[in-house]
C-alpha cells in the first residue's frame, strides 16, 4: 500500500457531482499500416481484440492501472492505493460505435459524453474505449483516467510503457502479483505512523513557507514591470467563469511542430510563450464575441511538473503558476512579448515560493471537511478569484509510437475543470505535430470547436505579424472540424 500524497488528495477531494477529477487520453490509431505479430494468429486486421490483448499483456507494467483506492477507517488520514490489485478488462476495456461520418467532429462528440460520467471508486480508477467506424481506416483509444493517479509527466511515461516506440524493445506477459486487502487494524496503524511523520514535518514546512512568502513579497515590491498584468485575487468574470454544468464538450486540433517552433525562435521566446501566446489570442477572439468586449487581462492556471523523471507513471508531482494572459492587446506580437514577460514572471516567483511548498501543504488538508468544502464550492461558485481558464503544455513521445502494431498518429490529453472555470486547454506535442484539446460545458459555446478554431486562428496570426508563412495542414492528423455556421 501506499498513501496518497497531498496533491493527490486535493483531486480527490475536489471531485463533486458537476466537478469530475478524470482525465482523457485519446490516440488515433491509422489501421491501414497495421503491422500483425506473427506470433498471434488470426488477426490479420486491428481490431478490438488486439486492443484488448496489448492491455492484458501490458498490465504489468502499467502499475497505476492496478491501484485501487482504500479509505481509512473514521477519515483519519488521506486514502490508499491497495497495489497490485486485479482488474476485470471486461468492465475496464470497452467499446463504442463513432456516428458517421466518423471524422474528429464525431470523435469529439462522443469522447465528451465519456467525459462527463465519473469513474466507479470502487474499482481501479480508469476505463479504456475503442472507438469504431472511424473514416478513413482509423481507430481511438480513449482513455479515462483519474487525476489522482497521474499527472501529465506521469501520464505521457504511462502512455509510452503502453506503446512500442522505436528502438525500444517489446515486453508483454500475462500475468502480475496480486494484492491482499489489509484489515482495519493495519489502515489506521499505517494513518498513525504517517502523522506522526507529518507531525515532524510541520516545523520546516512553517519556516519554508515564511521564507517564500518574504522572498515573494520582497520582489513584488522591486518590480516595475508588470503594468498590464493580471493581479492575484482580482480576476475579471466572463462567459468561460461560472457555476460548471456536469456535462462536457470536447475539441480538438493539430498543428504541424516545426511551424511553432519556428515561430518561437523568430520571435526569442519559448515554445510554452506561444501556447500560452496562442491562449490569449484566441480567447480574446471567444471573449469579444460572447462578452462583447476584452478589456482586462485574465489569469491562466498553468501546472508544471516538480518531477519530470521518465520512470515516473503515477503520482501527482506539480505546483501551479499564475500567468497573466493579456486578452485585452490586440496587436499579436505584443501579446506575445506581454505572455512571455507574466511567464518569466511567473516562474521566477514560484521559484522564490518553493515550487513544492503548495504540494507540501497540501498533505495538511482536512480529511473530515475537505470533501464536503469542495462541493459546496463547486455548486455555488460563479467567480473563480484566483483563475479564469486553465492551460497545460506536456511534452509527448518524440518517436512514432505503435499500440498492438499499428501506428498511433495523433495524442490528445486534458486535464479538469475547476470550480466557476469551464475552460481547460492541454496541449501535446507528439512526434512532428501539436495536438490541442479544450474541454469545457453544455453552458459555455455554441459549438465547442469555436475555441480550438480561435487558437489555430491565433497562431495563423502570429506568424503573419511575425512576416512568417501560414500554417500548413497537418496531413497526418485527422481532417480539421472547423465549428458550425
Amino acid at each position: 500500500m501506499k498513501r496518497l500524497n497531498g496533491m493527490d488528495a486535493m483531486l480527490l477531494y475536489s471531485e463533486t457531482p458537476n466537478l469530475h477529477t478524470h482525465t482523457m487520453k485519446v490516440a488515433i490509431i491509422n489501421a491501414a499500416e497495421y503491422v500483425p505479430d506473427p506470433a498471434d494468429d488470426g488477426n490479420a486486421e486491428f481490431s478490438f481484440d488486439v486492443f484488448r490483448r496489448t492491455i492484458a499483456r501490458r498490465l504489468y507494467m502499467l502499475d497505476p492501472l492496478r491501484y485501487r483506492l482504500i479509505d481509512i477507517p473514521f477519515r483519519l488520514h488521506h486514502p490508499m492505493w491497495l497495489e497490485n490489485c486485479p482488474v476485470d478488462l471486461d468492465y475496464h476495456v470497452r467499446r463504442v460505435r463513432v456516428p458517421a461520418p466518423g471524422g474528429r467532429r464525431e470523435l469529439d462528440r462522443v469522447i465528451g459524453e465519456i467525459a462527463g460520467t465519473p469513474l466507479d471508486r470502487s474499482r481501479p480508477l480508469w476505463e479504456f474505449y475503442f472507438a469504431e467506424d472511424m473514416a478513413d481506416d482509423r481507430y481511438a483509444l480513449i482513455g479515462k483516467v483519474h487525476h489522482t493517479l497521474a499527472d501529465g509527466v506521469a501520464s505521457a511515461n504511462l502512455l509510452a510503457r503502453l506503446m512500442d516506440l522505436a528502438g525500444t524493445p517489446r515486453t508483454e506477459q500475462d500475468e502480475y502479483a496480486t494484492c491482499e486487502l489489509p484489515t482495519t487494524t493495519e489502515l489506521v496503524r499505517e494513518a498513525a505512523r504517517d502523522h506522526m511523520h507529518q507531525i515532524s514535518e510541520i516545523p520546516s514546512l512553517v519556516r519554508d513557507a515564511a521564507r517564500g512568502i518574504a522572498r515573494v513579497r520582497r520582489r513584488s515590491r522591486e518590480k516595475h514591470d508588470d503594468a498590464g498584468m493580471a493581479k492575484m485575487f482580482d480576476t475579471p468574470p466572463t462567459f468561460l467563469n461560472h457555476v460548471v454544468s456536469p456535462v462536457r464538450t470536447f475539441a480538438t486540433a493539430s498543428v504541424a511542430l516545426t511551424e511553432v517552433k519556428e515561430t518561437a525562435k523568430h520571435l526569442g521566446v519559448t515554445f510554452n510563450d506561444i501556447v500560452l501566446a496562442m491562449a490569449a489570442g484566441g480567447l480574446r477572439e471567444l471573449l469579444l464575441r460572447y462578452d462583447g468586449r476584452a478589456d482586462r487581462p485574465i489569469l491562466a492556471s498553468v501546472p508544471v511538473s516538480t518531477n519530470r523523471s521518465a520512470d515516473r507513471v503515477t503520482g501527482n508531482e506539480i505546483s501551479g503558476l499564475a500567468v497573466s494572459l493579456p486578452v485585452h492587446v490586440d496587436d499579436p506580437l505584443e501579446r506575445v512579448r506581454l505572455t512571455s514577460q507574466a511567464a518569466r514572471s511567473a516562474k521566477e516567483f514560484n521559484e522564490l515560493l518553493g515550487p513544492g511548498l503548495q504540494g507540501r501543504m497540501m498533505e495538511f488538508l482536512p480529511t473530515a471537511v475537505a470533501p464536503g468544502a469542495f462541493r459546496w464550492q463547486s455548486q455555488r461558485a460563479a467567480h473563480n478569484r484566483i483563475m479564469n481558464v486553465a492551460v497545460s503544455n506536456v511534452p509527448g513521445p518524440r518517436e512514432r509510437g505503435h499500440i498492438g502494431g499499428a501506428p498511433v498518429t495523433e495524442i490528445y490529453s486534458v486535464g479538469v475543470l475547476s470550480p466557476a472555470s469551464a475552460f481547460n486547454m492541454t496541449v501535446w506535442s507528439y512526434v512532428d505535430q501539436v495536438d490541442i484539446s479544450v474541454l469545457s460545458d453544455d453552458r459555455t459555446f455554441d459549438d465547442v470547436h469555436e475555441a480550438t478554431d480561435a487558437m489555430v486562428h491565433e497562431l495563423a496570426e502570429i506568424r503573419r505579424a511575425a512576416g512568417l508563412p501560414g500554417l500548413t495542414e497537418v496531413t497526418t492528423a485527422m481532417k480539421p472540424a472547423p465549428a458550425a455556421g
